[in-house]
């Protein structure tokens, strides 16, 4: 599940062991326009990283003019850039300047400077065609759109995106509010937004011929498995064990004989 909160939900009304469990992704914002600053967004960023659930972050954007759009850039990468988001969201749901298309583009153009790897835009479901955004220079796409907004998933977007936010009045064990709820539509897994590679419980392996399961994952294409505590790559304890090890490209799987 991805959440995105900001300081309408007080930390104090949070239980963030329980919510933390129902969470692969919290986006928190940082700011509304440069002048308001998010009241509680730092402790949401470090209440759920230390439990284990990568943040990301989102800004509403305001500016007036170009200059005034990177203006506003540079306050959310300050403010934010200390806390490690994995991912940099535009949240645009106003019009503040005549020509938005330019305007999302500086302010895109003025993350990218600063060191954001990782950056989306929100754009409101009826703005997507009048404000006729450059999709092209950003990571990923988020679009809201409700239905009847009964807290689950019922209209998708008309337009292309990555992430559809389908209710505004979710819940979640951990917190008694109501909460935007979000889930991935496109093609791009949770790990391309997270940062973090997704593990499996089992490798599968050939040894003498014979398909196995072991007790392990993959990670860089690299197998591993579990030896007590330790995480060891496969071909290390294959080889100290005296087996050849091998490839079979027409199974993509590692190959052990001996």
């Amino acid at each position: 599940m991805i959440i995105d909160i900001s300081h309408h939900q007080d930390p104090k009304s949070m239980n963030y062991d329980k919510l933390a469990k129902q969470v692969d992704l919290a986006i928190i914002r940082t700011q509304y326009g440069s002048r308001t600053l998010d009241r509680h967004y730092k402790t949401h960023h470090r209440e759920f990283q230390k439990r284990g659930v990568p943040t990301a972050c989102y800004a509403w954007v305001r500016g007036v003019s170009l200059n005034d759009m990177r203006v506003e850039a540079r306050d959310f990468y300050n403010r934010t850039k200390d806390l490690n988001p994995c991912f940099w969201f535009l949240d645009v749901e106003e019009k503040s300047m005549g020509n938005m298309r330019a305007g999302i583009s500086a302010y895109v153009d003025e993350l990218r400077k600063l060191g954001a790897k990782k950056i989306g835009i929100y754009i409101a479901h009826h703005l997507y065609k009048q404000f006729n955004l450059n999709l092209s220079e950003v990571d990923a796409v988020w679009i809201p759109r409700y239905g009847t907004n009964n807290g689950k998933p019922q209209t998708k977007p008309a337009y292309p995106c990555d992430i559809w936010q389908y209710t505004s009045v979710g819940r979640l064990p951990g917190y008694s509010g109501n909460l935007d709820l979000n889930k991935l539509t496109g093609t791009k897994p949770l790990e391309f937004f997270t940062g973090k590679e997704k593990r499996t419980s089992t490798v599968d392996v050939l040894v003498n011929g014979k398909n196995i399961k072991l007790k392990g994952y993959l990670k860089n294409g690299t197998n591993y498995m579990k030896v007590g505590d330790l995480d060891v790559p496969l071909r290390d304890v294959a080889e100290l064990l005296g087996f050849k090890v091998g490839w079979n490209d027409k199974t993509k799987q590692v190959t052990i004989d001996g």
